[in-house]
């Protein structure tokens, strides 16, 4: 027998005292981390850093573009006159019908009217402007058409849809065209298209204040809904099977699809379209302007529904 007290049976184990700090150091460390994630380590990768959500707003530049901006009364947070600009007429208008709806009027020098106007030629004078807040393309559409079958409404429908237009000129003078020949929409892409910007408030003379512009997330998807509600689709298209003079579907609910500038409509837009419609030119021109065809077709459908004469 041992002279030690208790010499075999002494159990193993963290001596007295220790608590099992030991073996509890080795729990719940989880997996081992990548080597990627382990600061030390030659393969480490600094994780990115993540942007600051930034809140841009946009302005109108130019005498004429404010007043007009300002006339068909635009959303604006601030009007911004230069510090010592020619008072003409067009600025005097423009100061006033700032006050009369409660916008502000702040002097600015050229170096912040250049900063705000992105170097634009904005002649002394610029018209801030919040984000363009855009309708649901989809259900703008079908309220459209909801108010047709229940008679509140003369006229069918009529809206633009645009098949990745990127220059915002073209979408301003669509607008444009689309409130002078009583469209009631216009429907853009909310991917890989110009969106409602300085440009086009300018382009629009004030058209983009009366025009609803809807977006979508898919125009392909966007027109086979519209299709179920009841309105018929026309792509624009030089090879279209339908000439546009005497349109028979114009005095239908009618959905016009403007391809963009230069590959024209999409393989699955002319391809879901009910019908390809185009506009006779010259032979030796290949193709209209984008907006320029929009506002042609748009000109025959109301001619041949009547609202012009």
């Amino acid at each position: 027998m041992s002279s030690r007290r208790g010499g075999s049976s002494r159990k193993k184990g963290p001596t007295k005292g220790t608590g099992g700090q030991g073996r509890r150091k080795l729990a719940g460390r989880g997996p081992t981390p990548k080597a990627t994630d382990r600061t030390w380590h030659k393969s480490y990768r600094p994780p990115a850093k993540q942007k600051k959500p930034t809140h841009t707003t946009d302005a109108v530049a130019g005498r004429n573009p404010v007043v007009e901006a300002l006339e068909a009364e635009v959303p604006a947070t601030t009007l911004y006159v230069s510090a010592g600009v020619e008072m003409d007429d067009r600025i005097r208008k423009s100061v006033r019908l700032a006050a009369d709806r409660g916008i502000p009027v702040l002097e600015a020098s050229e170096a912040q009217l250049s900063r705000l106007t992105d170097k634009a030629r904005h002649q002394g004078i610029a018209l801030q402007v919040p984000p363009y807040e855009y309708e649901n393309g989809i259900d703008l559409v079908v309220e459209l058409m909801s108010d047709w079958e229940k008679g509140y409404r003369k006229t069918p429908p009529l809206v633009v849809a645009l098949d990745s237009i990127t220059d915002p000129h073209n979408l301003g003078a669509i607008l444009r065209s689309a409130s002078a020949f009583k469209a009631d929409a216009v429907i853009i892409p909310s991917r890989r298209a110009v969106g409602v910007n300085s440009t086009v408030w300018k382009t629009s003379a004030g058209a983009a204040a009366r025009v609803p512009v809807g977006q979508v997330t898919n125009l392909n998807s966007a027109l086979v809904e519209y299709k179920k509600t009841g309105i018929f689709t026309v792509g624009l298209d030089g090879d279209g099977d339908q000439s546009l003079p005497g349109l028979p579907l114009a005095t239908e609910p009618l959905c016009v699809v403007v391809g963009s500038e230069g590959t024209g409509l999409s393989r699955l837009v002319s391809e879901n379209v009910d019908q390809i419609v185009s506009i006779p030119i010259a032979s030796e021109l290949e193709s209209l302007n984008a907006s320029l065809a929009a506002g042609i077709a748009l000109y025959e459908i109301a001619r041949l529904r009547h609202e012009i004469d």
